[in-house]
């Protein structure tokens, strides 16, 4: 029971024994051993609120009193119809315990749309506006739960002042950051652009908890205004050297060996919202002092390479630092341009694909196939080939998928053959779901790298036989036109079509290339 009602007494054994009547109902209710029996308790209940509030001269504890038996009622599922008013009232009471029930009960009962919301945008501005943090965090809980376009409108300006005071204590800036951001997900309107600079500051603040709050934001609004938000380019580059570089952190803030690893992958993916160097469409802030933050994120990227080579045991450790060496991946491949780094990928990745964890195999091939595509040079990647073509074999579809999304970025005219007579093979055995997309890669490798006409009819005819109703008609009629256009072809192309037409079980996509 202590459990249960541990969110409405608080911590101190004085509220247990003041709210006796509440523990009493709620030891009533556990104690009910049939449906009805805890139904005619409740209406009991119920009623004798109804008129306590209807006598209107109740103090501020009974109300709270009151009010925590409806909001045990209603979590439990049973309907509240009444007591909406006197439970919001609360939110301007001077006492706090009084002030957290009204918050609580305003942010189950009312949603964004509710009539009452607009009676409480006074009292919560109000206590925005105080110097008690305590207030202002329970503030900022209900904006972020319940809040509307009318009150994120009328209340945004204030939130956006706690989080730039330099008064303000780490946890209300925390919370200011994460409630604009609620707020700009639901109206992103209410952000003012001329706020972008304070906030992008922000970032370098030095409690990691506030700077990884901040970067949620900005990732947000860097993600819809580029160039408003452009400053957290340096921003991020400086942070995360810091971190992985110079050690700014608490050790509060290192998780199994691994220093913050939640704003590092947030850095690590806000640098990729910005175009690569020299890609940009006109010359910007971020793009002149790119040199020098360049070296900066080639210097935290290769430091985050080398802590990736140590090995561990320690599951945690390994998950986290997975998951920023991952994201640092991406960010290589993405800045296009860093040549050193791209080589020692490949390797990093190579590992990865044979790891136990299916998840981590996922990713090392995902982030293979990123930079296969990207990449000039395949040559580091074919070196995979093997345990690559391995994949298509893995127990889990999601694997044999990105498998194959590989294997098809990674082919050229050099091991098209190889990697095409795999995916023939596989297709045998292939699962429904990924049939269609291994037949449509085929037929695409097999026209655009083929240098010798005869092995092309011989896939196409053979792809045809093994999944005639998933070739699509431009590949068959694409058969037709080479070898009606090639007149050495056309005995060798009539001689195999011949060699299936003949066997029991013929598609009927054949019999129409036969007769042509």
């Amino acid at each position: 029971m202590s459990a249960v009602t541990g969110g409405f007494l608080g911590r101190s054994s004085s509220n247990t024994a003041n709210m006796r009547g509440l523990v009493q109902f709620i030891a009533d209710l556990r104690n009910a051993r049939a449906r009805d029996l805890e139904e005619k308790r409740i209406n009991k209940e119920l009623a004798n609120i109804r008129q306590k509030f209807k006598d209107g001269s109740l103090s501020g504890y009974h109300k709270k009193k009151y009010v925590c038996k409806l909001l045990y009622i209603y979590i439990l599922g049973w309907n509240v119809d009444f007591g909406h008013l006197e439970a919001v009232n609360l939110i301007s009471a001077t006492k706090y315990s009084e002030k957290q029930i009204g918050y609580l009960a305003m942010t189950l009962f009312l949603h964004e749309k509710h009539e009452l919301l607009h009676l409480v945008v006074n009292s919560i501005r109000k206590d925005l506006l105080e110097n008690n943090e305590l207030f202002n965090c329970l503030a900022l809980h209900a904006i972020a739960n319940v809040g509307s376009k009318e009150m994120g409108e009328a209340l945004s300006s204030e939130v956006h002042r706690l989080l730039i005071s330099p008064t303000s204590k780490t946890f209300v800036k925390k919370k200011a950051a994460l409630t604009l951001l609620r707020l700009y997900r639901k109206h992103p309107e209410i952000i003012q652009p001329q706020w972008a600079e304070r906030i992008i500051s922000l970032m370098d603040d030095p409690d990691l908890g506030v700077a990884l709050s901040v970067t949620s934001l900005v990732m947000a609004l860097a993600q819809d205004n580029l160039e408003q938000y452009q400053g957290a380019y340096a921003r991020a580059a400086i942070k995360l050297k810091r971190v992985v570089i110079d050690g700014e952190f608490t050790p509060d803030y290192l998780y199994y060996k691994v220093p913050c690893p939640w704003i590092q992958v947030k850095l690590l993916r806000l640098l990729q919202y910005f175009p690569p160097s020299g890609k940009h469409s006109k010359p910007s802030r971020y793009e002149t002092e790119d040199t020098h933050v360049r070296d900066m994120i080639r210097e935290s990227v290769q430091k985050i390479l080398n802590l990736a080579l140590e090995q561990t045991k320690n599951v945690q450790q390994n998950n986290a630092q997975n998951a920023v060496l991952f994201e640092a991946i991406d960010l290589v491949i993405h800045l296009d341009t860093e040549t050193a780094l791209m080589k020692q990928i490949s390797s990093r990745l190579g590992r990865f694909l044979t790891s136990r964890e299916t998840n981590v195999r996922y990713l090392g091939l995902e982030a293979m196939t990123h930079l296969a595509a990207r990449g000039e040079n395949l040559e580091p990647i074919k070196q995979h080939q093997d345990v690559i073509v391995g994949s298509l074999k893995d127990r889990d579809i999601s694997v044999r998928r990105k498998g194959l999304d590989l294997l098809y970025s990674m082919c050229d005219t050099s091991n098209a053959q190889v990697i095409v007579g795999e995916l023939l093979h596989f297709l045998q055995n292939a699962d429904f779901a990924i049939r269609e997309e291994m037949v449509l890669k085929i037929a695409i490798l097999t026209e655009k790298y083929a240098t010798d006409v005869q092995w092309y009819v011989d896939i196409s005819l053979r792809l045809i036989a093994m999944a005639g109703d998933h070739v699509s008609d431009e590949v068959w009629q694409r058969v037709i036109q080479i070898v009606t256009n090639n007149e050495e072809l056309q005995v060798y192309a009539a001689q195999h079509s011949l060699q299936y037409v003949k066997q029991d079980h013929c598609h009927e996509t054949l019999v129409k290339i036969a007769q042509v």
